[in-house]
Protein backbone atom coordinates (compact mmCIF):
# COMPACT_ATOMS: atom_id res chain seq x y z
CA UNK A 1 0.00 0.00 0.00
CA UNK A 2 1.13 3.86 -0.96
CA UNK A 3 2.67 5.55 2.30
CA UNK A 4 0.26 8.92 3.13
CA UNK A 5 2.20 9.63 6.31
CA UNK A 6 4.07 12.85 6.48
CA UNK A 7 7.43 12.48 6.14
CA UNK A 8 9.92 15.07 8.01
CA UNK A 9 11.38 17.79 5.64
CA UNK A 10 15.05 17.81 6.58
CA UNK A 11 16.93 21.33 6.58
CA UNK A 12 19.39 22.15 4.18
CA UNK A 13 22.50 24.82 4.12
CA UNK A 14 24.92 23.70 1.33
CA UNK A 15 22.17 22.72 -1.39
CA UNK A 16 19.17 25.29 -3.32
CA UNK A 17 16.81 22.41 -5.42
CA UNK A 18 14.60 25.05 -7.63
CA UNK A 19 15.56 27.95 -6.23
CA UNK A 20 13.05 30.65 -5.56
CA UNK A 21 15.57 33.48 -7.02
CA UNK A 22 18.01 34.31 -9.64
CA UNK A 23 21.21 35.96 -9.05
CA UNK A 24 22.47 39.79 -8.42
CA UNK A 25 23.44 40.07 -12.43
CA UNK A 26 20.29 39.87 -13.04
CA UNK A 27 18.54 42.53 -10.94
CA UNK A 28 21.53 45.20 -11.88
CA UNK A 29 20.53 45.02 -15.86
CA UNK A 30 16.84 45.60 -14.86
CA UNK A 31 17.70 48.52 -13.09
CA UNK A 32 20.08 49.82 -15.43
CA UNK A 33 17.68 49.24 -18.24
CA UNK A 34 14.68 51.27 -15.78
CA UNK A 35 17.23 54.38 -17.01
CA UNK A 36 17.19 56.49 -20.64
CA UNK A 37 19.92 55.78 -23.45
CA UNK A 38 21.24 53.03 -20.84
CA UNK A 39 23.79 50.29 -21.99
CA UNK A 40 24.04 47.15 -18.78
CA UNK A 41 27.10 45.77 -19.26
CA UNK A 42 28.48 42.24 -18.01
CA UNK A 43 32.01 41.87 -16.54
CA UNK A 44 32.50 38.69 -16.95
CA UNK A 45 31.80 35.68 -19.51
CA UNK A 46 29.66 36.18 -22.53
CA UNK A 47 27.80 32.70 -21.12
CA UNK A 48 26.56 34.91 -17.87
CA UNK A 49 25.22 37.80 -20.05
CA UNK A 50 23.29 35.48 -22.29
CA UNK A 51 21.84 33.92 -19.20
CA UNK A 52 20.68 36.95 -17.51
CA UNK A 53 19.48 38.37 -20.99
CA UNK A 54 17.57 35.32 -21.35
CA UNK A 55 15.64 35.26 -18.37
CA UNK A 56 14.66 39.19 -18.83
CA UNK A 57 13.78 38.51 -22.27
CA UNK A 58 11.29 35.72 -21.47
CA UNK A 59 9.79 37.31 -18.71
CA UNK A 60 9.12 40.58 -20.56
CA UNK A 61 9.01 39.14 -24.24
CA UNK A 62 11.23 42.44 -25.30
CA UNK A 63 15.18 42.44 -26.06
CA UNK A 64 17.43 43.34 -23.07
CA UNK A 65 19.90 44.58 -24.34
CA UNK A 66 23.45 44.29 -22.79
CA UNK A 67 27.03 43.83 -23.81
CA UNK A 68 30.11 42.05 -21.76
CA UNK A 69 33.61 41.74 -21.43
CA UNK A 70 33.61 38.50 -22.67
CA UNK A 71 36.21 37.08 -20.03
CA UNK A 72 38.37 33.76 -21.45
CA UNK A 73 41.05 31.82 -19.54
CA UNK A 74 43.32 34.96 -19.77
CA UNK A 75 41.06 37.34 -18.14
CA UNK A 76 40.26 34.74 -16.15
CA UNK A 77 43.87 34.42 -14.38
CA UNK A 78 44.98 38.13 -15.02
CA UNK A 79 42.18 40.49 -14.49
CA UNK A 80 39.78 41.84 -17.05
CA UNK A 81 41.21 45.69 -17.44
CA UNK A 82 41.97 44.92 -20.36
CA UNK A 83 38.24 43.70 -21.50
CA UNK A 84 36.84 46.37 -19.42
CA UNK A 85 39.01 49.35 -21.85
CA UNK A 86 38.25 47.88 -25.46
CA UNK A 87 34.61 46.94 -24.54
CA UNK A 88 33.81 50.21 -23.32
CA UNK A 89 35.36 51.94 -26.68
CA UNK A 90 33.45 49.27 -29.06
CA UNK A 91 30.24 50.24 -27.18
CA UNK A 92 30.79 53.90 -27.32
CA UNK A 93 31.85 53.81 -30.95
CA UNK A 94 29.42 50.89 -31.59
CA UNK A 95 26.06 51.80 -29.60
CA UNK A 96 26.60 55.12 -28.63
CA UNK A 97 24.86 54.90 -24.90
CA UNK A 98 24.79 57.93 -22.60
CA UNK A 99 25.73 55.31 -19.54
CA UNK A 100 27.56 52.03 -19.12
CA UNK A 101 26.02 50.60 -16.08
CA UNK A 102 28.52 47.74 -15.34
CA UNK A 103 27.82 44.95 -13.38
CA UNK A 104 30.30 42.26 -11.68
CA UNK A 105 29.75 38.89 -12.13
CA UNK A 106 31.17 35.93 -9.84
CA UNK A 107 34.16 35.38 -12.09
CA UNK A 108 35.13 39.27 -11.77
CA UNK A 109 34.52 39.40 -8.24
CA UNK A 110 36.44 36.09 -7.32
CA UNK A 111 39.71 37.36 -9.05
CA UNK A 112 38.94 41.13 -7.07
CA UNK A 113 38.85 43.41 -10.05
CA UNK A 114 39.05 46.86 -8.71
CA UNK A 115 36.47 48.56 -11.46
CA UNK A 116 36.49 51.87 -9.45
CA UNK A 117 40.39 51.73 -10.65
CA UNK A 118 39.46 50.85 -13.81
CA UNK A 119 37.34 53.31 -14.72
CA UNK A 120 38.80 56.17 -12.84
CA UNK A 121 41.68 55.67 -15.75
CA UNK A 122 39.44 54.96 -18.37
CA UNK A 123 38.89 57.28 -21.48
CA UNK A 124 35.21 57.95 -21.58
CA UNK A 125 34.17 60.56 -24.81
CA UNK A 126 32.94 63.55 -23.49
CA UNK A 127 29.45 63.86 -21.94
CA UNK A 128 29.55 60.39 -21.55
CA UNK A 129 29.13 58.28 -18.07
CA UNK A 130 30.42 54.63 -17.10
CA UNK A 131 29.85 53.50 -13.19
CA UNK A 132 29.92 49.96 -11.49
CA UNK A 133 28.48 47.96 -8.94
CA UNK A 134 29.59 44.87 -7.25
CA UNK A 135 26.81 42.11 -7.31
CA UNK A 136 28.79 38.45 -6.91
CA UNK A 137 26.08 36.09 -7.88
CA UNK A 138 26.85 33.74 -4.98
CA UNK A 139 25.55 36.47 -2.78
CA UNK A 140 21.84 37.48 -2.07
CA UNK A 141 19.77 36.97 -4.83
CA UNK A 142 18.52 39.72 -8.05
CA UNK A 143 16.85 41.73 -5.16
CA UNK A 144 20.53 42.60 -4.09
CA UNK A 145 21.60 43.23 -7.58
CA UNK A 146 18.55 45.14 -8.17
CA UNK A 147 19.52 47.66 -5.15
CA UNK A 148 22.93 47.52 -5.49
CA UNK A 149 22.48 48.96 -9.05
CA UNK A 150 20.45 51.99 -7.93
CA UNK A 151 23.36 52.90 -5.42
CA UNK A 152 25.59 52.91 -8.42
CA UNK A 153 23.76 55.34 -10.50
CA UNK A 154 23.33 57.24 -6.89
CA UNK A 155 27.07 57.24 -6.23
CA UNK A 156 27.83 58.73 -9.83
CA UNK A 157 25.69 60.74 -10.71
CA UNK A 158 23.37 62.52 -7.95
CA UNK A 159 24.35 65.81 -7.29
CA UNK A 160 23.13 68.70 -5.08
CA UNK A 161 23.21 72.69 -5.47
CA UNK A 162 21.65 73.06 -2.40
CA UNK A 163 18.38 74.62 -3.37
CA UNK A 164 15.58 72.16 -3.55
CA UNK A 165 13.57 71.39 -6.40
CA UNK A 166 10.37 70.77 -4.63
CA UNK A 167 10.23 66.90 -6.35
CA UNK A 168 9.92 63.79 -4.52
CA UNK A 169 11.78 60.88 -5.66
CA UNK A 170 9.81 57.51 -6.16
CA UNK A 171 11.33 54.21 -6.02
CA UNK A 172 9.38 51.52 -7.41
CA UNK A 173 11.41 48.97 -6.52
CA UNK A 174 11.45 45.40 -8.57
CA UNK A 175 7.80 45.79 -10.20
CA UNK A 176 6.36 45.56 -13.85
CA UNK A 177 6.19 48.13 -16.20
CA UNK A 178 2.59 48.35 -16.12
CA UNK A 179 2.66 48.77 -12.20
CA UNK A 180 5.04 51.67 -12.86
CA UNK A 181 2.76 53.31 -15.04
CA UNK A 182 -0.29 52.18 -12.22
CA UNK A 183 2.09 54.38 -9.76
CA UNK A 184 2.54 56.98 -11.93
CA UNK A 185 -1.24 57.52 -12.66
CA UNK A 186 -2.05 57.13 -8.79
CA UNK A 187 0.98 60.11 -8.28
CA UNK A 188 -0.62 62.24 -11.47
CA UNK A 189 -3.93 62.23 -9.55
CA UNK A 190 -2.56 63.34 -6.29
CA UNK A 191 -0.76 66.12 -8.33
CA UNK A 192 2.61 64.55 -7.25
CA UNK A 193 6.01 66.59 -8.91
CA UNK A 194 7.93 63.09 -9.26
CA UNK A 195 10.90 61.81 -10.25
CA UNK A 196 10.86 57.62 -10.64
CA UNK A 197 13.85 55.74 -10.05
CA UNK A 198 14.55 53.10 -11.87
CA UNK A 199 11.87 53.44 -14.32
CA UNK A 200 11.43 50.46 -17.23
CA UNK A 201 8.03 51.47 -18.59
CA UNK A 202 8.27 52.69 -22.06
CA UNK A 203 11.45 50.83 -22.06
CA UNK A 204 10.37 46.96 -21.69
CA UNK A 205 6.73 47.60 -22.66
CA UNK A 206 7.64 50.03 -25.54
CA UNK A 207 5.04 49.88 -28.76
CA UNK A 208 5.62 48.28 -31.88
CA UNK A 209 6.17 51.25 -34.40
CA UNK A 210 7.85 49.31 -37.35
CA UNK A 211 11.32 50.50 -36.20
CA UNK A 212 13.27 48.73 -34.03
CA UNK A 213 15.33 51.78 -31.27
CA UNK A 214 17.29 50.51 -28.94
CA UNK A 215 16.81 52.96 -26.62
CA UNK A 216 13.40 53.63 -26.44
CA UNK A 217 12.34 56.81 -25.40
CA UNK A 218 11.46 55.44 -21.43
CA UNK A 219 13.34 55.61 -18.15
CA UNK A 220 14.80 57.78 -16.35
CA UNK A 221 17.20 60.24 -17.77
CA UNK A 222 20.70 61.32 -16.48
CA UNK A 223 19.77 64.70 -15.41
CA UNK A 224 16.74 63.10 -13.39
CA UNK A 225 19.24 60.94 -11.40
CA UNK A 226 20.98 64.08 -10.93
CA UNK A 227 18.62 65.69 -9.26
CA UNK A 228 17.53 63.11 -6.82
CA UNK A 229 19.94 64.84 -4.38
CA UNK A 230 17.82 67.98 -4.32
CA UNK A 231 14.65 66.56 -4.13
CA UNK A 232 12.51 66.94 -1.27
CA UNK A 233 12.14 63.63 0.04
CA UNK A 234 11.81 59.83 -1.70
CA UNK A 235 8.71 57.35 -1.00
CA UNK A 236 10.44 54.07 -1.42
CA UNK A 237 8.41 51.13 -2.32
CA UNK A 238 9.13 47.75 -0.97
CA UNK A 239 10.33 47.56 2.58
CA UNK A 240 13.10 45.33 1.49
CA UNK A 241 14.47 46.29 -1.48
CA UNK A 242 14.01 50.14 -0.95
CA UNK A 243 16.11 50.44 2.27
CA UNK A 244 19.26 50.34 1.35
CA UNK A 245 19.42 52.96 -1.74
CA UNK A 246 17.19 55.44 0.45
CA UNK A 247 19.52 54.87 3.15
CA UNK A 248 22.55 55.67 0.64
CA UNK A 249 20.52 58.92 -0.65
CA UNK A 250 20.06 59.84 2.55
CA UNK A 251 23.87 59.88 3.79
CA UNK A 252 24.76 61.37 0.76
CA UNK A 253 22.43 64.14 0.41
CA UNK A 254 19.93 64.62 3.55
CA UNK A 255 17.22 63.44 1.28
CA UNK A 256 14.31 61.88 4.22
CA UNK A 257 12.46 59.29 2.92
CA UNK A 258 9.37 57.44 4.11
CA UNK A 259 9.60 53.23 3.44
CA UNK A 260 6.29 51.40 2.44
CA UNK A 261 5.08 48.23 1.78
CA UNK A 262 4.74 47.31 -2.04
CA UNK A 263 1.26 48.51 -2.41
CA UNK A 264 -0.63 45.46 -3.31
CA UNK A 265 -4.10 45.30 -1.90
CA UNK A 266 -6.54 47.97 0.17
CA UNK A 267 -4.44 48.52 3.32
CA UNK A 268 -1.03 48.98 1.29
CA UNK A 269 -2.10 50.98 -1.71
CA UNK A 270 -3.74 53.20 1.01
CA UNK A 271 -0.59 53.33 3.04
CA UNK A 272 1.03 54.86 -0.77
CA UNK A 273 -2.20 57.07 -1.49
CA UNK A 274 -2.21 58.37 2.15
CA UNK A 275 1.99 59.63 1.81
CA UNK A 276 1.40 61.41 -1.62
CA UNK A 277 -1.34 63.24 0.31
CA UNK A 278 1.33 64.35 3.04
CA UNK A 279 3.51 64.98 0.25
CA UNK A 280 1.12 67.05 -1.94
CA UNK A 281 -1.33 68.40 0.87
CA UNK A 282 -3.96 67.32 -1.66
CA UNK A 283 -7.55 65.78 -1.73
CA UNK A 284 -7.61 62.13 -2.71
CA UNK A 285 -9.39 62.09 -5.93
CA UNK A 286 -12.90 60.58 -6.48
CA UNK A 287 -11.60 58.80 -9.31
CA UNK A 288 -9.23 56.66 -6.80
CA UNK A 289 -11.99 56.64 -4.20
CA UNK A 290 -14.35 54.88 -6.65
CA UNK A 291 -11.43 52.24 -7.32
CA UNK A 292 -11.31 51.38 -3.79
CA UNK A 293 -14.65 51.02 -3.52
CA UNK A 294 -15.28 48.63 -7.10
CA UNK A 295 -12.14 46.74 -5.32
CA UNK A 296 -13.37 45.86 -1.73
CA UNK A 297 -16.75 45.70 -3.26
CA UNK A 298 -15.43 42.91 -5.48
CA UNK A 299 -13.83 41.58 -2.64
CA UNK A 300 -16.98 41.03 -0.84
CA UNK A 301 -18.56 39.85 -3.57
CA UNK A 302 -16.05 36.70 -4.34
CA UNK A 303 -15.50 36.00 -0.73
CA UNK A 304 -17.55 32.57 -0.99
CA UNK A 305 -15.08 31.22 -2.93
CA UNK A 306 -11.82 32.34 -1.40
CA UNK A 307 -12.47 32.73 2.27
CA UNK A 308 -10.93 29.92 4.41
CA UNK A 309 -8.93 28.42 1.50
CA UNK A 310 -5.24 27.27 2.32
CA UNK A 311 -2.90 29.21 -0.05
CA UNK A 312 0.97 29.05 -0.37
CA UNK A 313 3.09 32.03 -1.53
CA UNK A 314 6.36 32.69 -2.85
CA UNK A 315 8.82 34.87 -4.79
CA UNK A 316 10.65 38.11 -3.75
CA UNK A 317 10.76 39.58 -0.70
CA UNK A 318 7.97 42.68 -1.25
CA UNK A 319 5.89 41.07 -3.54
CA UNK A 320 5.76 38.40 -1.16
CA UNK A 321 4.61 40.37 1.85
CA UNK A 322 2.06 42.34 -0.87
CA UNK A 323 0.51 39.34 -1.91
CA UNK A 324 0.32 37.90 1.80
CA UNK A 325 -1.58 41.43 2.90
CA UNK A 326 -3.71 40.99 -0.06
CA UNK A 327 -4.77 37.30 0.50
CA UNK A 328 -5.44 38.06 4.42
CA UNK A 329 -7.99 40.33 2.98
CA UNK A 330 -9.56 38.08 0.67
CA UNK A 331 -10.21 36.14 3.50
CA UNK A 332 -7.94 33.53 1.93
CA UNK A 333 -5.30 31.52 5.08
CA UNK A 334 -1.45 31.68 3.68
CA UNK A 335 0.00 28.12 4.62
CA UNK A 336 3.46 28.46 3.17
CA UNK A 337 5.39 31.76 2.82
CA UNK A 338 8.59 31.37 0.84
CA UNK A 339 11.00 33.73 -0.37
CA UNK A 340 14.76 32.67 -1.48
CA UNK A 341 16.02 36.04 -1.19
CA UNK A 342 18.21 35.43 2.53
CA UNK A 343 16.62 38.65 4.19
CA UNK A 344 14.91 37.38 7.46
CA UNK A 345 13.02 40.66 7.97
CA UNK A 346 11.18 39.26 5.38
CA UNK A 347 10.17 36.31 7.72
CA UNK A 348 9.37 39.12 10.16
CA UNK A 349 6.94 41.44 8.10
CA UNK A 350 5.13 38.57 7.29
CA UNK A 351 4.73 36.89 10.80
CA UNK A 352 3.08 40.45 11.75
CA UNK A 353 0.38 40.48 9.02
CA UNK A 354 -0.55 36.87 10.02
CA UNK A 355 -0.43 38.19 13.77
CA UNK A 356 -2.44 41.01 12.90
CA UNK A 357 -5.17 38.35 11.19
CA UNK A 358 -5.19 36.06 14.28
CA UNK A 359 -3.27 33.39 11.55
CA UNK A 360 -0.99 30.91 13.49
CA UNK A 361 -0.55 27.92 11.37
CA UNK A 362 1.62 29.10 8.58
CA UNK A 363 5.42 28.37 7.87
CA UNK A 364 7.19 31.83 6.56
CA UNK A 365 10.68 31.03 5.88
CA UNK A 366 13.17 33.40 4.36
CA UNK A 367 16.34 32.02 2.03
CA UNK A 368 13.74 28.98 0.74
CA UNK A 369 13.54 27.20 -2.18
CA UNK A 370 10.34 25.22 -3.91
CA UNK A 371 11.71 21.42 -3.10
CA UNK A 372 11.27 22.38 0.13
CA UNK A 373 7.80 23.93 -0.72
CA UNK A 374 7.17 20.73 -2.59
CA UNK A 375 7.83 18.53 0.49
CA UNK A 376 5.43 21.00 2.79
CA UNK A 377 2.76 20.60 0.11
CA UNK A 378 3.29 17.13 0.17
CA UNK A 379 3.00 16.55 4.03
CA UNK A 380 -0.05 18.70 4.15
CA UNK A 381 -1.89 20.41 0.78
CA UNK A 382 -3.04 24.01 0.17
CA UNK A 383 -5.83 24.93 -2.28
CA UNK A 384 -4.18 27.65 -3.76
CA UNK A 385 -0.45 28.53 -5.29
CA UNK A 386 0.59 32.11 -5.77
CA UNK A 387 3.84 32.97 -7.26
CA UNK A 388 6.42 32.81 -10.23
CA UNK A 389 6.66 30.47 -13.37
CA UNK A 390 9.16 27.98 -10.99
CA UNK A 391 6.13 26.86 -8.98
CA UNK A 392 4.49 25.35 -12.01
CA UNK A 393 5.88 21.86 -11.31
CA UNK A 394 4.38 22.03 -8.20
CA UNK A 395 0.86 22.83 -9.18
CA UNK A 396 1.46 20.42 -12.02
CA UNK A 397 2.45 17.44 -9.78
CA UNK A 398 0.18 18.16 -6.92
CA UNK A 399 -3.09 19.18 -9.07
CA UNK A 400 -3.49 22.64 -7.36
CA UNK A 401 -4.61 25.89 -9.00
CA UNK A 402 -2.06 28.12 -9.77
CA UNK A 403 -1.87 32.36 -9.99
CA UNK A 404 0.87 33.64 -11.84
CA UNK A 405 2.44 36.78 -9.89
CA UNK A 406 5.78 38.13 -9.50
CA UNK A 407 9.27 37.61 -11.48
CA UNK A 408 9.66 35.72 -14.09
CA UNK A 409 6.41 34.55 -15.30
CA UNK A 410 8.04 32.82 -18.67
CA UNK A 411 4.95 30.72 -19.65
CA UNK A 412 1.91 33.55 -19.87
CA UNK A 413 1.96 36.41 -21.67
CA UNK A 414 0.65 40.31 -21.01
CA UNK A 415 1.55 40.12 -17.73
CA UNK A 416 4.08 42.74 -17.58
CA UNK A 417 1.97 45.48 -19.19
CA UNK A 418 -0.99 44.85 -16.83
CA UNK A 419 -0.59 46.32 -12.87
CA UNK A 420 -1.20 44.39 -9.64
CA UNK A 421 -0.16 47.67 -7.68
CA UNK A 422 -2.65 50.25 -6.68
CA UNK A 423 -6.59 49.52 -6.71
CA UNK A 424 -6.66 48.64 -10.04
CA UNK A 425 -4.07 45.89 -9.56
CA UNK A 426 -5.67 44.69 -6.95
CA UNK A 427 -8.98 44.16 -8.66
CA UNK A 428 -7.06 41.82 -11.31
CA UNK A 429 -5.43 40.18 -8.59
CA UNK A 430 -9.01 39.27 -7.19
CA UNK A 431 -10.11 38.09 -10.45
CA UNK A 432 -7.50 35.89 -11.01
CA UNK A 433 -7.60 34.04 -7.74
CA UNK A 434 -11.02 33.81 -7.69
CA UNK A 435 -11.10 32.48 -11.12
CA UNK A 436 -8.69 30.49 -10.69
CA UNK A 437 -10.96 28.56 -7.50
CA UNK A 438 -13.99 29.22 -9.63
CA UNK A 439 -12.41 26.84 -12.45
CA UNK A 440 -11.39 23.65 -9.86
CA UNK A 441 -14.92 23.91 -8.75
CA UNK A 442 -16.45 23.66 -12.55
CA UNK A 443 -13.75 21.07 -13.45
CA UNK A 444 -14.72 18.87 -9.99
CA UNK A 445 -17.98 19.16 -9.99
CA UNK A 446 -20.66 17.10 -12.04
CA UNK A 447 -23.50 18.79 -14.47
CA UNK A 448 -25.89 17.70 -12.20
CA UNK A 449 -24.39 20.23 -9.15
CA UNK A 450 -25.50 22.79 -11.26
CA UNK A 451 -29.00 21.72 -12.30
CA UNK A 452 -31.65 24.66 -10.77
CA UNK A 453 -34.58 22.80 -8.94
CA UNK A 454 -37.74 24.39 -10.07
Amino acid sequence: MLDLTPKEVLERTALRINPCKTCQPVGAMYAALGVRRCMPHSHGSQGCCSYHRTVLSRHFKEPAIASSSSFTEGASVFGGRSNINTAAKNVFDMYDPDVIAIHTTCLSETIGDDLGSYIADMEIPEGKTVLYCNTPSYVGSHINGFFNMMIGFINYLTKTTGVKNGKTAVFPGWVNPGDIRELKRIAGLMKLDSIFFPDQSGVLDAPMTGKYEMYPDGGTTREEIAALGDCEAVIALGEIIGIEPSEHLKKKHKVPYTLLPMPVGVAHTDAFVLALQKATKTEVPRELEEERGRLVDLMLDSHQYTSGKKAAIFGDPDVVIGLTSFALETGLIPKYVITGTPKEEVARRVRALLDSYGVTDCTVKANADLFELHQWIKNEPVDLLIGSSYGKQIAKAEDIPFVRAGFPVLDRYGGTLLPVVGYAGGIRLAEKITNALMDRIDRDSSDEDFEVVM
